[in-house]
């Protein structure tokens, strides 16, 4: 089973929520191959319906006490660019895409992003741009 683990951490990132979550982008992670979504949507106000059928599982809940297992299962990690998330993640040997939300204010994620990246960690992108 091919899993896709979305975090924003304990911050509200409905945008990255409503995107990854979107008819069209689950068209396109299941095209990828695929078969279960785990998002994990903090404070969030946008709260997908979870699912399951035979080919495909979303699961969708706030907070657990630790994210070890959903980074585990992951075959591919989205997350916001919270320092705690992205190294978590990397510790874990895990692929990881960042997402930066420019709703923040003195956005430093942006920073962090762009540092991991060029060291060769991982991909990072907006909401409403390309992957870098």
């Amino acid at each position: 089973m091919k899993c896709l683990f979305v975090t924003v951490g304990t911050t509200s990132f409905d945008d990255l929520i409503a995107c990854v979550s979107a008819h069209d982008s689950l068209q396109i992670i299941k095209s990828l191959g695929y078969n279960r979504l785990i998002l994990q949507i903090g404070r969030g106000t946008v709260v997908p319906e979870p699912f399951s059928t035979e080919s495909f599982t979303l699961d969708v809940y706030r907070y657990k006490e630790s994210l070890k297992e959903d980074l585990q299962k992951a075959d591919l990690v989205i997350s916001h660019a919270g320092a705690g998330s992205c190294l978590e993640t990397l510790e874990k040997g895990k692929p990881l895409v960042v997402v930066i939300n420019e709703k923040l204010m003195n956005n430093h994620q942006l920073e962090l992003a762009r540092q991991l990246h060029k060291e060769g960690h991982l991909f990072y992108c907006t909401c409403s741009s390309s992957l870098t």
